[in-house]
């Protein structure tokens, strides 16, 4: 499965950047998160690992953990399933655009399993609703700060 998506916000791609590794917001902004726990001491990092719980609309929580396999603070990060049943990868870029405006482009890979896979084309298109939705919440959340 491959997406792609590309959005802007109206803030410095530093300030998004940080609004993206911040475990702390991550549920404001992709509302399928109950919970994140970090399992690396320390501020967000190349290497850094997280215990996310995830509740999706009519399904059953699930956890997997995530790796921040690429951290270059402010141009890209690219998220790496360790362990979980969806192992899509996610990597967003930052390119500064006019004034303190920002590009964000996002893709995500990774191999479809079970029901998922079995849905195929329309699996697809609901992850990429949902991806959509996410990142409608982080450019509204990082815009209001």
């Amino acid at each position: 499965m491959h997406l792609e998506q590309t959005f802007d916000v109206r803030r410095p791609r530093g300030e998004v950047f940080d609004y993206v590794t911040n475990p702390d917001k991550l549920a404001e902004w992709q509302t399928s998160k109950t919970r994140v726990e970090p399992l690396t001491e320390g501020p967000p990092r190349q290497g850094s690992r997280f215990r996310e719980f995830t509740k999706p609309p009519r399904g059953r929580e699930f956890e997997q953990v995530t790796e921040f396999s690429e951290f270059d603070r402010p141009h890209r990060l690219h998220v790496h399933i360790v362990e979980g049943p969806y192992p899509i990868d996610g990597t967003w870029t930052f390119e500064p655009n006019d004034g303190d405006s920002t590009t964000v482009h996002f893709v995500a890979d990774g191999k479809l399993t079970g029901v998922l896979r079995l849905l195929g084309p329309i699996a697809k298109r609901l992850l990429n609703r949902q991806f959509a939705g996410y990142h409608e919440n982080l450019r509204r959340n990082v815009e209001a700060a």
